[in-house]
């Protein structure tokens, strides 16, 4: 049910997008009627296999023509209409609505205008300044796109493939390969398994007894292979039809260790690696680790085997970046596991306009996930999703008398998350913010301001009694939006002076707070939170995203509050901002 339940989806989500590029508008009912109709998906526990065209049409949200192409996608493995879709906006103009500045109805101008059909058609026209003659742009639309696109270029993320697409990709490609007979272990590795915020392309390691089947399962894949590359006996490239490149690796049980280590990288950390085999007389390629003299293999079943006969304990994929964790590892300096993560600070319901689940059902998820301490934090008023003063206290009274079921289970705070505007100020007075159980606030908007503006009116924010964290501190969207211009060392020294708390999303759109900005604040005396920034229930899960995130940046466990101990946490999230010491 999983795997036709998400092709379902991921046709959905295509049509939407390749329609709206068509239509030039993200409002038109047929790009709303796609994206309504994936949320009713979503959210469906059926086996869709089973449900007629007249079945799905009695789910709220679907109608007769999206009825219809599911069953058409079900019955047939393509869509039509997609298809045409597809030959009509390839991927390489996809790729043109990532770059911010240029919505649907802007690419849809420079196609019929000036050709543009490539983020290195954009470039070329950009150069020649081609833009400002069009009616709509001009000059200063013109500089912001080129310095949109240098922003892109300068983080390597054009042409690159977001984790928020490449994730969903990877696991749904591991999970079909696994159900072929023969399949002994099926596993994405690359920079994917390092958890990079963008990947080139997807790797998958599959130990089989006979890989001939493993590679017709993966060409066989027709809602998503786009072309084949090649085809060999122990490797398979294709191309999907949003324009990743996978490739398959079959390799024999025995080998599927030193597969695994030498497939996940990075070329850094597997190059000492080899150098440390060298200097024991062993040699280390994507088979075993070998005797120089003789051959004879030492380790090659697990990667655990290979780091012991090495002198080394397991490295996480997620440290192998050729950071200093083998040396870390080889004087036991590496870093510890953060544990079970059992808060969560940063969670919608269905009370906000773009969440999707009932207090209940995400109550009922966060007991499922062991969760001890979570904060409801619906959008205030002035965000695009926002509700008002009423609602809100409509829902406190009603997490109030859950509380009373909930007993000791669970502490239920309710929260809200403001918007900071252009100069700094929060949503409603401050005696109603500070009736709230919990306050996060964050940037919705004006991601263009400079520097010392957008550091201003963060840093104003942080200074607000009521605010007690920052959500997503960057605004970014990982292959979409750039990160607002930032002073980091006045945030965190604002951080560190009124106690408040930095936010990891775990939305893999955000992953904000970065990697990279971890790492500059691992010194820093404030607390880091772990959330989710779940919209439905089965979200929540999305906070191990931000643990990984926090995890790869070599973050301490005392810096992570919701990784504390039950009493420790809930007696923080409910006092006041406190500096860490």
């Amino acid at each position: 049910m999983a795997d036709t339940k998400q092709d379902v989806l991921d046709m959905l989500r295509d049509l939407a997008e390749l329609t709206m590029l068509d239509e030039g508008d993200p409002q038109s009912f047929r790009v709303r009627a796609y994206e309504s109709a994936a949320q009713a998906v979503a959210a469906q526990a059926n086996d869709l296999g089973t449900l007629t065209a007249r079945d799905l049409q009695r789910i709220e949200g679907i109608g007769k023509s999206t009825a219809e192409k599911i069953r058409e996608l079900l019955e047939t493995g393509t869509v039509e209409k997609l298809e045409a879709l597809r030959a009509k906006h390839p991927s390489s103009v996809v790729a043109l609505l990532r770059i911010p500045g240029l919505g649907p109805k802007a690419v849809k101008k420079l196609r019929a205008e000036l050709r543009v059909e490539s983020v290195d058609d954009l470039r070329h026209a950009l150069a020649a300044h081609k833009l400002r003659e069009l009616p709509g742009f001009g000059a200063k639309s013109e500089e912001k796109l080129a310095q949109a696109l240098a922003r892109l270029d300068e983080q390597g993320d054009v042409g690159r493939t977001p984790i928020s697409v490449a994730l969903p990709l990877a696991n749904r490609i591991v999970a079909q390969l696994r159900e072929v007979k023969g399949v002994q272990h099926a596993e994405y590795c690359g920079s994917l398994r390092r958890f990079a915020e963008t990947i080139g392309d997807v790797d998958v390691v599959v130990a089989a007894t006979d890989p001939e089947p493993v590679m017709d399962a993966l060409t066989g894949m027709t809602s998503l292979v786009d072309r084949v590359l090649g085809r060999g006996p122990a490797k398979t490239s294709i191309v999907t039809k949003r324009g990743t490149q996978v490739d398959l690796r079959v390799v024999a049980p025995h080998q599927l260790g030193a597969a695994l280590l030498y497939f996940t990288g990075s070329k850094g950390h597997n190059i000492k690696l080899r150098q440390r085999a060298l200097a024991r007389g062993l040699t280390l390629n994507e088979y075993a680790l070998s005797e120089i003299d003789g051959g004879r293999v030492v380790a090659s079943e697990t990667e655990g085997q290979i780091y012991e006969a090495l002198g080394l304990p397991w490295i996480a994929p997620v440290l192998r970046e050729d950071q200093g964790e083998i040396e870390a590892a080889e004087s036991g300096r590496l870093p510890s596991a953060l544990g079970d993560v059992i808060g969560d600070f940063h969670v919608h319901t269905s009370v906000s306009g773009d969440g999707r689940s009932s207090l209940d059902e995400v109550v009922a998820e966060a007991l499922a996930r062991g969760v001890r301490v979570l904060a409801i934090t619906e959008h205030a008023e002035r965000t695009v999703s926002g509700v008002g003063r009423e609602v809100l206290l409509e829902q406190r009274e009603a997490i109030r008398a859950l509380r009373t079921k909930l007993g000791d289970r669970l502490v239920l705070l309710h929260g809200v998350e403001l918007n900071i505007d252009r100069e700094g100020a929060l949503d409603w007075d401050p005696e109603f913010r500070a009736s709230f159980d919990w306050c996060l606030a964050s940037v919705h908007d004006h991601f263009d301001l400079d520097r010392a503006t957008q550091t201003r009116r963060v840093v104003r924010a942080m200074q607000d009694p009521s605010v007690r964290m920052i959500g997503h501190l960057s605004a970014r969207m990982i292959g979409a939006r750039p990160p607002i211009e930032l002073d980091l060392d006045a945030v965190f020294d604002a951080a560190e002076e009124t106690g408040t708390a930095l936010e990891i999303n775990g939305g893999l759109p955000r992953l904000d707070l970065s990697v990279e900005t971890l790492r500059r604040a691992r010194a820093r005396k404030f607390p880091i939170v772990l959330t989710s920034d779940a919209h439905r229930a089965e979200e929540l899960q999305r906070v191990d995203y931000a643990a990984r995130n926090a995890e790869k940046a070599w973050l301490d466990r005392d810096r992570v509050a919701n990784t504390w101990g039950a009493k420790k946490l809930a007696a923080w999230a409910t006092g006041g901002k406190i500096a860490l010491t």
